[in-house]
């Protein structure tokens, strides 16, 4: 992991655990704004991570008093020009699609706040759980800067309306409506944080990784089809996961009434 040349402690953190690896968002006196070289080091690392079939799923964290306050609003206005905007979301889109397009799920560990695109952050995480002090919202609004790029990801967690509510209004939703409108799965008092995505995350390490990998992909993919071109993808992706040697495995297993042995093929 390399190093903030403004700083001794490294921008990312990265915790290794029998399949298991914890990126923590490390810039926690800005509230773990998302720099460029922040987004560097996400980026590089997710990249590796996708690549090593031993790492199974991938919780993204936060140091210090909160998840992740969005970008960093003086590095945006260091450059006025266009060129400079647009490569740097184009930085962050690039992000956010590979926590989508990778065949790892993505756990999001919510405290404090998640704020613009560290809302956006938590929205394209497969899971998230959050304790129950956390806040969430897209407030570019307040700023007169539309948060476009993190409605991508609200709008495909959120009801319409709701979504745009919070996007016109930049007011802080909590942790339980952001349960009840579906941007985190669960919601527990901070000092059960982390036992519930363990919860989490030994289920799905129960589960054949074959079957995480295509499930995941198809899942993802068929959201932005019509019907019939989801359900000829989902047909397609049931009929390839069935010639998996695990598929059959389960099947036999669950017909044996025995606990079945993953091979990962």
């Amino acid at each position: 992991m390399s190093s903030n040349p403004q700083a001794s402690e490294p921008l990312l953190l990265r915790h290794d655990e029998a399949g298991v690896v914890t990126l923590t968002l490390n810039r926690p006196a800005q509230f773990n704004s998302l720099s460029q070289a922040l987004m560097g080091e996400m980026q590089a690392e997710l990249d590796v991570i996708a690549a090593d079939t031993g790492v199974r799923v991938v919780i993204i964290a936060g140091a210090g008093k909160a998840f992740c306050a969005g970008h960093d609003l003086k590095e945006m206005r260091s450059d006025a020009s266009k060129a400079f905007q647009q490569k740097l979301f184009r930085q962050c889109s690039k992000l956010m699609l590979t926590l989508v397009g990778m065949p790892q799920p993505v756990i999001a560990r919510v405290h404090g706040i998640a704020t613009a695109a560290g809302c956006q952050l938590v929205s394209m995480c497969d899971l998230a759980v959050a304790s129950d002090n956390a806040r969430f919202a897209v407030s570019g609004v307040n700023l007169g800067l539309f948060c476009s790029t993190p409605s991508v990801g609200l709008s495909r967690n959120l009801g319409r309306k709701q979504a745009m509510e919070m996007l016109l209004t930049g007011d802080f939703i909590d942790a339980q409506t952001a349960l009840a409108r579906g941007l985190v799965n669960r919601v527990v008092p901070p000092e059960q944080l982390d036992a519930e995505i363990r919860k989490l995350v030994d289920s799905i390490l129960a589960k054949t990784p074959v079957a995480i990998k295509l499930g995941k992909q198809a899942f993802y993919r068929q959201l932005e089809m019509g019907l019939d071109g989801a359900y000829d993808l989902a047909s397609e992706t049931m009929a390839c996961n069935m010639m998996a040697e695990d598929a059959q495995e389960g099947i036999d297993a669950f017909v044996a009434k025995r606990k079945p042995a993953w091979k990962g093929r």
